[in-house]
């Protein structure tokens, strides 16, 4: 396709969301939902004004501060995100958001996105609102 760039890696996608207590966030992306903790820099409020965090099955997410309001992204608010997350391990990841007392919008389930192909999922809320919807649809082979 003629004005497209090359698939460079499965993590040229990075979400990036806004937290108000980030060292909370830190703690329930990394401890409770799996997320690998890559870098976490802090800010002079006590919390963290950077983070980068991978998924063990590819894919990266960066998160900050609300407090931070310097740039375009000082735009975003806690709460305001829904993610997508590819995994083989949907019931690991219901079960540890439950263990941690966490929200659990929709247990493990079979389903059909779009697509129209099925999808076993779950969908999660962290503790500042955000969805995470963990599941096995890894979207359509292109053609």
């Amino acid at each position: 396709m003629s004005g497209m760039l090359p698939d460079a890696s499965p993590s040229s996608v990075w979400p990036v969301l806004h937290y108000d207590d980030t060292r909370a966030a830190l703690h329930f992306l990394v401890g409770v939902l799996g997320f690998e903790q890559a870098v976490a820099v802090p800010d002079e409020h006590g919390g963290i004004g950077h983070a980068e965090l991978r998924w063990p099955g590819g894919g990266a997410l960066v998160f900050g501060s609300t407090r931070h309001t310097d740039s375009v992204h000082g735009r975003m608010r806690a709460g305001s995100s829904a993610v997508y997350v590819v995994s083989d391990h949907v019931a690991a990841v219901h079960q540890r958001v439950v263990d941690a007392g966490g929200v659990v919008l929709e247990a493990p389930h079979e389903t059909r996105f779009g697509s129209g192909v099925a999808a076993y999922v779950c969908t999660v809320q962290d503790p500042e609102g955000n969805l995470w919807t963990f599941g096995t649809y890894r979207g359509l082979s292109p053609e």
